[in-house]
């Protein structure tokens, strides 16, 4: 067990432009997504798919002069959490660990330390300042959902002006909106659904057990980006299962046509889609554009030295072991989202990669386990194991999504 008064250096890797992750096939349950800034998540579903080992240098084009991913984690619990769990009133119940009864809140407390440079401290205000009459838009799967709540309470809870006013709310079927008034002026971050067009945009109704894209179909998801200063998109997750049946027609058109795709290439045919739009929608003078790296799981406590029937159930110190690179994570799926940007490039479109994967790896103690609302009554069976109901896919907060919004803090102010 590591001292908490100790610098733990955790990760050495890569260039500012490069890192390298050893990847995974391998039993996931994991969340859908499309759900009120307070209602987050009810579906899990079990995958089954073969391990495999595949190197993957993964790289961005960042102007910084010092790599912001490679560095260590430092237990600092003067500065962190930036925000209370129970003072911020957008928190979600998936989220909130320590009001389902997580008592051990070290998880709040750590800072990423940057190798080689310092990364730079939120400051809400500024960024307020530095969004003012603009729009933020974050897209993607339950995992950017999580991230969007954690900007809002950074936000929310760090500003204390009472001319500011906060409404949260849902915007027709599938966008979850945050506005901030004040300063004769408004601010605007919303949440919105992946990508593509799929079964699963109702924010209630989606807990559906076959997944179904349209994946040409993109424009009832795009108008909401439309004119956004800043769009930060990830997309992971949610695809990950063998096959995906893909849709030609319409949803309430009975003779659409259906096809099983293997899911690489489902995915890689969204990622197309999504950057033609891009392509052709995006104001290149107004828009930044930001993609998050794959946010890694925790379902195999074998990987860290544990029994191999855990999880991160119970887990409360990070993996200490310098190098380490769990199976939680999919190269193939990042090598895709990495060709198509490095396309995008060469069509003059400018996409940053907020490398969070490695740097996140390491904190098999941050997730919620058991340690958020349950949905649906657990069995007997399931209250006898909690590592068979534990969630080890989402995170608490405050926590790790905190300091991703710190990189990308970093990179809008660079």
């Amino acid at each position: 067990m590591v001292a908490r008064n100790q610098h733990l250096v955790l990760i050495t890797w890569g260039s500012s432009k490069k890192f390298s992750i050893v990847p995974f096939f391998v039993s996931l349950p994991f969340a859908v997504f499309f759900v009120a800034a307070v209602y987050m998540g009810r579906e899990f579903v079990t995958l089954n798919m073969i391990p495999e080992k595949v190197d993957l240098t993964f790289s961005g084009d960042s102007s910084f002069e010092c790599n912001l991913f490679s560095g260590k984690w430092v237990f600092d619990n003067k500065s962190y959490p930036l925000y209370k769990e129970k003072e911020c009133k957008f928190m979600s119940d998936q989220l909130a660990c320590n009001k389902f009864g997580r008592e051990d809140l070290s998880y709040q407390q750590w800072r990423w330390q940057p190798q080689d440079c310092d990364l730079p401290r939120f400051n809400a205000t500024r960024l307020m300042e530095r969004l003012r009459n603009k729009r933020m838009v974050f897209v993607g799967d339950s995992l950017n959902r999580g991230q969007w709540v954690s900007m809002v309470c950074l936000l929310e809870s760090s500003i204390h002006d009472p001319r500011m006013k906060y409404l949260s709310y849902i915007n027709g079927s599938n966008l979850i909106a945050f506005k901030a008034r004040g300063y004769n002026a408004s601010i605007e971050f919303y949440w919105a659904p992946l990508l593509v067009e799929s079964n699963s945009d109702d924010p209630v109704n989606h807990r559906l057990p076959e997944r179904i894209v349209k994946s040409q179909s993109i424009e009832k998801h795009g108008r909401v980006w439309t004119d956004a200063d800043i769009l930060v998109f990830n997309s992971y997750l949610w695809w990950r299962q063998p096959h995906i049946k893909v849709l030609w027609g319409s949803f309430e058109d009975k003779n659409g046509i259906y096809k099983e795709v293997e899911m690489l290439r489902s995915y890689e045919l969204a990622l197309k889609t999504w950057s033609d739009w891009l392509e052709i929608h995006v104001n290149r003078t107004k828009t930044s554009l930001f993609f998050i790296s794959m946010s890694p799981t925790h379902e195999r406590a074998n990987e860290w030295g544990a029994s191999n029937d855990q999880n991160c159930y119970s887990e409360t110190d990070m993996i200490t072991k310098e190098g380490y690179t769990g199976s939680g994570t999919d190269p193939k799926m990042m090598r895709i989202v990495e060709n198509t940007i490095d396309e995008l490039k060469t069509r003059g479109l400018k996409v940053e990669i907020i490398n969070i994967t490695q740097l996140s790896d390491y904190r098999k103690d941050g997730h919620p386990s058991i340690y958020r609302k349950q949905w649906d009554t657990l069995s007997d069976e399931q209250l006898s194991n909690p590592s068979s109901y534990s969630d080890c896919i989402h995170w608490c907060l405050p926590g790790v999504p905190d300091v991703w919004n710190e990189l990308l803090y970093a990179y809008i102010f660079q």
